[in-house]
């Protein structure tokens, strides 16, 4: 497996091999797979079960190419984050983790990671995925995949794909099914699901800076397209097309057996849809407030432990190898997810639906990886769901809702 990029690799390995002559200890590690601190010969990297078996392949390449060994420990994803903030300040974490993009202001702000160098190779990328894996003007992580929600459009029932929100309706409406469009809200709502509708009409959560960061000072969600946005959302379920009581089992199993020519939805259930039968498209999302439809972008990547003893081998590991074409391609095709590397994603994308989904997410907006991210949740869904089910006025909740999020923030 040749993976190398930009014979950045040879520099590397030689300041590698000078360390660990140095060093002269072997490999060790405790009864949770993490590394020690006299482990200094080996990258433990932790990562996720569907992603372990590419890794293993890509780890052999780089022992036989520089000497330093790779230990890949398998853990729960759902539970990484917690894990990796609590053991690397004890000097046993690994050295490397998975890691989805949104943790990276938790990381950063616990000192646990350290910035990657990408060198020239950042402009590989696709933007959005270097962006989302950046914070205070540094990138933190290598990504390897992107992912998004699109509009879903079965071809049999809506042959041509809506430019607008109302036309989206329409086309629904002519169908003559059961719903002229789905998207899952339940209980609590689902701000994600309904995030490309607030963003049409100008109101995303938090400003952004020059650079295109996050400012959390900027809490736009409370502006005159926020109230617009709450306004709109009372009206979807004032005429019945959103319902706290469709959840997202429920969209998904009403799209499968017909009853609407669109499901807003992620690639995650594509699969099914193709297996009842339906001849799907990927569509981008129509625009409800006249300005462009942004879903989130979810990126997924690997950062390098701030307590490491190997932070060049950990960064030749990630440029040189993760960050390849065989490597992205090889992930892409055990987890579906659009490769962030651009070779890679453009050679995924003789597949229309992996093209689809991101042509979405190259024009979309990464999920906020600032801390203050977590405490916008607690109120945000609980809110629409109000709006949604007629509990109270519109903007009245959504500025109460601002409100609860400034303050839990302050």
């Amino acid at each position: 497996m040749m993976v190398k990029k930009n014979g950045l690799l040879a520099a590397g390995a030689i300041a590698v091999a000078a360390s660990l002559a140095l060093a002269g200890c072997s490999a060790g590690s405790d009864s949770s797979g993490a590394t020690s601190d006299a482990d200094s010969s080996t990258l433990t990297v932790w990562v996720d079960a569907d992603r372990a078996a590419v890794l293993k392949d890509a780890a052999a390449a780089f022992t036989k190419e520089s000497g330093v060994k790779v230990k890949l420990v398998q853990k729960d994803f759902a539970k990484i984050q917690e894990e990796f903030i609590a053991q690397v300040p004890t000097g046993k974490g690994p050295d490397i983790t998975i890691a989805a993009h949104d943790w990276l202001g938790n990381f950063v702000s616990n000192g646990v990671v350290q910035p990657v160098e990408l060198g020239d190779t950042a402009a590989d990328y696709q933007q959005v995925a270097v962006t989302a894996m950046s914070y205070e003007g540094k990138t933190y992580g290598v990504p390897y995949s992107i992912e998004n929600i699109a509009l879903l459009r079965n071809t049999a029932l809506a042959p041509t794909a809506p430019a607008t929100f109302d036309d989206m309706v329409a086309a629904g409406t002519a169908a003559g099914t059961e719903f002229p469009y789905l998207v899952q809200i339940g209980p609590e709502a689902d701000p994600y699901h309904l995030y490309p509708f607030q963003t049409s009409f100008g109101a995303p959560v938090f400003g952004t800076n020059a650079d295109g960061s996050y400012n959390p000072d900027d809490l736009t969600v409370g502006n005159a397209g926020g109230e617009a946005f709450a306004t709109w959302l009372a009206a979807e379920g004032a005429a019945g097309r959103m319902s706290v009581n469709l959840t997202g089992d429920i969209a998904k199993e009403k799209f499968y057996a017909g009853a609407s020519p669109f499901l807003l939805t992620g690639p995650w259930n594509v699969p099914d849809a193709q297996a009842a039968g339906i001849d799907v498209s990927v569509d981008a999302v129509p625009s409800a407030g006249g300005q462009p439809a942004q879903p989130f972008v979810g990126v997924q990547g690997f950062m390098v432990s701030a307590k490491t003893k190997n932070a060049i081998a950990a960064n030749e590991f990630l440029v040189n190898y993760i960050g390849s074409e065989d490597v992205q391609t090889a992930l892409y095709e055990v987890g579906g997810r659009p490769p962030a590397l651009t070779a890679a994603f453009e050679a995924a994308s003789s597949d229309p639906i992996t093209a689809g989904f991101g042509a979405v997410g190259a024009t979309a907006v990464p999920m906020p990886n600032i801390p203050q991210m977590g405490k916008v949740w607690q109120f945000w869904g609980v809110t629409e769901a109000a709006i949604i089910s007629n509990q109270g006025d519109p903007v009245q909740l959504w500025q109460k809702m601002t409100a609860d999020i400034a303050a839990a923030i302050q």
